[in-house]
C-alpha cells in the first residue's frame, strides 16, 4: 500500500518504521526542517515507562496499552540500527514523612485500580539503601516492579535511521487530512491509507490543546541512580530518570498553557529543590540542558484512536506518549489489516 503519515513525532516515526519494514511505500510529512527538529513532544520527555504509577490519573486503556508497549519495546529496539538505552528494573515511589498523607491517597487509589500481582511493594530503609544508595535516608518508599525507562532522544533518532526506505518529507506541513488524502500547501496528495498523528497540528479537526511540560538534564558524575524515582509531593509528582553515563533527567511540570518559551524560574527552583531533597548529591550537579514543549491533550486527557476506511487518527497522548505508543500503533495497524 501507498501510505501517508501526517506528523513525524514519536507516533509518526513508529508507524513509518513498522510499515516500511512490512514492505509498504511510506511517505511522512512534517513541518520540521529535518529529523532532529525538536517541535514534537516526544523529544521533551524523560522516557518513564510507568503503566502502574500512571493509573493515578489514566484510564484502564492506558494501563493495558502501557503493559503491552513494555512487551513490544525490546523487539522494536532490536530492529533499530543504533543503540537505544532501555531498562526494566522497576521504578520507585518515594515520599517525605511530612507528605505521608498525600502519598497515602495516591497509594490507596493505585491499590483500588491495580490488578492483583501489580501492587506497590513497601520498602524498608535497608531495602531502599540497597536499591538506590544515592537516595536520602528517611523517605518512605515503594517499588513498582516491571516498570522502566527509555532514552527518548536516542529512540527518536534511531527510528528515522531504522526506516531508510520511507520517504521523509521535511518542511512539509499538512493542512488537513481526509480519508485517503493529505492536503499539502493547497494540493491534494492521494494515498491508499493515511494516518493523522500531528498532535497539536490536528486542530481544528480535533479539539486538542497544548499542556506545557518542562524538563532539566543534570550532569551528576557522583550520583548512582539505577531506576526512575517519582516523588509523591503534595503539589508535584517530581520524577528523576537516569541516563548513561552520568545524566539525571528531572521533570514534572504540567502547566495549562501553550507558551513555548524557555523554562520558568518557578519550575527551576521548585523541581530542582524537590529533586535535591531526595538525592542530596545533586547539589553539585550541573544543569547542562533545559527544555519546554507542549504535550497534545484532549478535553478528558485520555488518548483517542479512531479509524475509518482510508484514515486513522491518533492523538491526545498527553504525558503517556512513550508509555503507550507501541501498543497504540499495534492496535491501529489491526484496523489497517
Amino acid at each position: 500500500m501507498r501510505i501517508g503519515i501526517a506528523g513525524a513525532g514519536l507516533l509518526g516515526r513508529l508507524l513509518a518504521f513498522t510499515l516500511a519494514r512490512a514492505g509498504h511505500a511510506v511517505h511522512v510529512h512534517d513541518p520540521a526542517p529535518g529529523p532532529d527538529g525538536r517541535g514534537a513532544a516526544g523529544w521533551t520527555a524523560a522516557g518513564m515507562l510507568s503503566p502502574l504509577a500512571e493509573l493515578e490519573t489514566a484510564d484502564d486503556r492506558v494501563f493495558r496499552w502501557g503493559l503491552r508497549s513494555i512487551e513490544l519495546w525490546p523487539a522494536i529496539l532490536r530492529g533499530l540500527p543504533q543503540p537505544v538505552e532501555f531498562a526494566l528494573d522497576g521504578s520507585l515511589l518515594v515520599a517525605h514523612r511530612e507528605d505521608a498523607g498525600a502519598a497515602r491517597r495516591v497509594l490507596d487509589l493505585l491499590a483500588r485500580k491495580l490488578p492483583a500481582g501489580h501492587e506497590a511493594e513497601p520498602l524498608t530503609a535497608g531495602d531502599l539503601a540497597g536499591l538506590e544508595p544515592s537516595l536520602r535516608a528517611g523517605p518512605q518508599a515503594w517499588l513498582l516492579r516491571g516498570e522502566g525507562r527509555i532514552h527518548t532522544v536516542q529512540a527518536m533518532q534511531a527510528l528515522v535511521a531504522g526506516a531508510p526506505s520511507a520517504h521523509w518529507h521535511w518542511s512539509s506541513p499538512v493542512d488537513a487530512v481526509e480519508p485517503g488524502c493529505l492536503h499539502l500547501g493547497g494540493r491534494r496528495e492521494p494515498y491508499d491509507w493515511v494516518f493523522d498523528v500531528r498532535g497539536l497540528g490536528a486542530r481544528p479537526q480535533l479539539p486538542v490543546r497544548g499542556v506545557r511540560g518542562e524538563i532539566f538534564w543534570l550532569q551528576a558524575p557522583g550520583v548512582e541512580l539505577r531506576r526512575p524515582v517519582r516523588l509523591l509531593h503534595a503539589r508535584h509528582r517530581v520524577y528523576l530518570v537516569p541516563r548513561a553515563p552520568d545524566i539525571v533527567v528531572v521533570g514534572a511540570s504540567e502547566i495549562e498553557s501553550e507558551d513555548r518559551s524557555p523554562v520558568s524560574v518557578r519550575s527551576t527552583v521548585e523541581l530542582l529543590a524537590a529533586a535535591h531533597s531526595i538525592v542530596p548529591a545533586l547539589a553539585e550537579a550541573r544543569i547542562v540542558h533545559s527544555e519546554s514543549n507542549l504535550r497534545p491533550a484532549l478535553p478528558d486527557n485520555q488518548p483517542v484512536l479512531d479509524s475509518q476506511p482510508g484514515l486513522t487518527r491518533i492523538n491526545g497522548l498527553f504525558r503517556h506518549g512513550w508509555l503507550i505508543a507501541p501498543g497504540l500503533v499495534e492496535t491501529a495497524l489491526e484496523s489497517l489489516a
